[in-house]
């Protein structure tokens, strides 16, 4: 393994570096973490780190070659011409800096224990006749859909990471939920913590010292009468699984088929699709180049059917593109 560099997400901001290291090279020891810490081998941004540096999303780090026995899986083969069509299908925007896809339901976009297949693995389908491979910049849960933002260069992906980050990046969600919300429209201001359990980890509400702010807009766009909503969702911020916490403890109205958050509410009778229904609608971001990015992803197919079972209208995708 050469030495590498990657962009920190905008979604790992204040993650330990050792944490870090730990999550994208889960077969590195402590030992060997620390000693490439001491000699310097490991940098952020081309300096000198401790194991308890905090990171910030958009920064850089220098990955030096891994121990014998302890870097990660490789995938055995290169992107097979089957799966590289289905990555290219996907793309909704393209230009020198960025690239956008309209993820699908159930592909993860990283690796993990049990993973074979996931967005990471597959990026070099979309070089695009480029010699840098495109990098993730923020994600998705495996199960929600809709538009994922990649960086074509080093540069691209620092400010894309720096806008997801703050502010700069305006996200749109649309969820099916369970229920019809009162008021119809507010916002969620509730603190949030994870929490570890048997089942894995958790978000969960808090107000313990330790829990970080999370906020969220919502409002109700259609509803079935009281038995489904409609909501367009706003996150102000970017917790994990925030939006899923936020319907399912805050309105009492989990997202169909969120059973770790909704349990067996999530799945009301009479729903035939038990899949989480929770899309990336669109973003409007910074162009890395100047001009700002609007990029939309059209209804996932599982939403499409239960947006007829339910009567809601489905809507026309806006086109995707750069403005001044």
């Amino acid at each position: 393994m050469p030495v590498t560099t990657r962009t920190v997400w905008a979604s790992e901001r204040d993650t330990r570096l050792d944490r870090w290291f730990h999550r994208h090279f889960p077969q590195l020891t402590q030992g060997a973490l620390q000693k490439m810490l001491r000699t310097g081998q490991i940098r952020v941004d081309g300096k000198r780190v401790e194991a308890n540096t905090r990171l910030l999303g958009g920064q850089q780090v220098r990955i030096p070659p891994m121990p014998e026995g302890q870097a990660p899986k490789a995938d055995p083969k290169p992107v097979n011409e089957h799966d590289a069509s289905e990555m290219q299908r996907m793309v909704i925007y393209r230009d020198d800096a960025v690239i956008a896809i309209d993820k699908p339901q159930g592909l993860p976009v990283q690796g993990g224990p049990g993973i074979a297949k996931h967005v990471d693995g597959l990026l070099d389908a979309l070089r695009f006749g480029s010699d840098e491979r495109p990098r993730l910049v923020h994600r998705l849960d495996r199960d929600t859909t809709g538009v994922l933002v990649l960086a074509r260069t080093p540069a691209a992906a620092s400010a894309l990471a720096r806008a997801f980050r703050g502010r700069d990046a305006q996200k749109t969600y649309w969820a099916v939920v369970v229920g019809r919300p009162h008021p119809l429209e507010g916002r969620i201001d509730m603190a949030l913590a994870k929490q570890g359990g048997a089942h894995g980890e958790r978000t969960v509400p808090s107000d313990a010292r330790d829990a970080t702010r999370a906020v969220t807009l919502y409002r109700v766009m259609d509803s079935a009468q009281k038995r489904a909503a409609l909501l367009e969702l706003t996150p102000l911020t970017g917790r994990t699984h925030q939006l899923r916490v936020h319907c399912a403890a805050a309105l009492s109205c989990p997202i169909l088929g969120d059973g770790k958050y909704g349990g067996a509410a999530a799945h009301p009778d009479g729903f035939g699709d038990r899949t989480l229904h929770l899309h990336a609608r669109a973003l409007r971001l910074p162009h890395p180049d100047g001009g700002v990015l609007e990029l939309a992803a059209p209804l996932p197919p599982h939403m499409r059917e239960t947006f007829t079972f339910l009567g809601f209208d489905k809507p026309r995708t806006p086109a995707c593109r750069r403005v001044a």
